[in-house]
């Protein structure tokens, strides 16, 4: 009798342990942001930015494309499966979803915005405050759906993922299509995008969101495309694109620091992406990786979007998308997103879990 009743509690702690294991650690993970984390919001609305089209996605789940500008995953999916949420992140806009999916996560990203509502004019693509928008109707829906106290639940102990700023510099200030740079100084605009920055982070703060990580700009000078540009001095690096980077990335931190002190309740962390990507571009090797210099798409110096479909096999993709960094010249393959989400989880991630 004793051995039976020892046997009914170890299957007894053994089921609780499955349990446990099976359990998401937050109810949901919420993505703001651009291409980096874009799930497939501009397949829905009119620009030319889109990537739902061979061959982005060749190496998702079932090698379709979904509209993430990568070959498979992003770090968003990837840190939704760490955390025990489903493995992808579903675009808002997508019509294959629904709230009962959205309720786990949800991405509000568009790629090509920023912080700047005027880098979403260069390309008609979703404004920042345009994704604020989304999520108060998906609160609304939320209350529908789950009830007022479950939906507020899920808004308050939710994981929240920024990831923005490149384009504000790429394709908005450096490229002189809005004028900012007649505007401002870099400086100044680094001033006026964390302006911006410090906007919608109280805006979403009002709406519920507390566990906030805020994504640093990567070593912006280093993607393909600006090595392509910067060919007359060896294709190396833009060290002036990297230099506003880190300044940014300085200034981000400040506020960080600030509204964290100012507003009740909030926890917002920076995640490093600099300093994580340079450690793989300085030491690839380590990583697996034999080219940093060029996407894995075409020739890699300057094709992403259209521009990367598959035209003819001059135009195909590299074979082993692993080796790269990069796989159109402006976005990195999946495999970089998996360290980069290990990265996230390891550090502003890590305390939400």
């Amino acid at each position: 009798m004793a051995a039976l009743l020892l046997l009914l509690l170890l299957l007894c702690l053994c089921l609780l342990s499955l349990i446990a294991a099976a359990s998401p650690r937050v109810p949901a993970l919420i993505v703001f942001g651009d291409s980096t984390v874009d799930a497939g919001n501009n397949n829905q609305i009119q620009t030319v930015l889109k990537s739902n089209f061979r061959p982005y996605g060749r190496d998702f789940p079932g090698g379709r494309p979904t509209g993430r500008f990568c070959n498979g995953r992003l770090s968003t999916d990837f840190i939704s499966e760490a955390l025990g949420l489903p493995p992808l992140v579903p675009a808002y806009l997508d019509p294959a979803y629904s709230i009962k999916d959205f309720a786990k996560g949800v991405c509000f990203a568009s790629a090509g915005t920023g912080l700047d509502n005027a880098t979403s004019d260069v390309l008609s693509v979703i404004p920042l405050w345009k994704e604020v928008e989304y999520f108060k109707e998906y609160q609304r829906r939320l209350i529908k759906y789950a009830g007022k106290a479950e939906a507020k639940r899920i808004v308050d102990e939710a994981v929240y993922i920024i990831s923005i700023g490149t384009n504000d510099f790429l394709e908005n200030y450096y490229l002189l299509v809005t004028g900012r740079r007649q505007q401002f100084t870099v400086d100044q605009f680094e001033d006026f995008l964390i302006d911006r920055a410090a906007e919608f982070l109280t805006a979403i703060y009002r709406l519920g969101a507390r566990k906030i990580s805020f994504a640093g700009l990567g070593a912006i000078g280093c993607v393909p495309l600006e090595r392509t540009t910067n060919l007359l001095n060896g294709g190396g690096c833009m060290e002036e694109y990297n230099k506003v980077a880190r300044d940014f990335n300085v200034k981000l931190q400040a506020l960080i620091g600030r509204l964290d002190a100012k507003l009740p309740g909030l926890r917002l962390r920076y995640a490093p992406v600099y300093d994580g990507l340079l450690r793989i571009i300085a030491d690839p090797s380590s990583y697996g990786i034999e080219n940093v210099d060029e996407g894995c798409c075409g020739t890699g110096r300057f094709e992403m979007g259209i521009l990367c479909r598959e035209w003819s096999p001059l135009t195909a993709a590299c074979k082993d998308a692993d080796k790269y960094i990069f796989w159109d010249s402006f976005h990195p393959t999946e495999k970089i997103n998996r360290l980069m989400a290990e990265e996230t989880l390891r550090t502003s991630l890590a305390e939400f879990i």
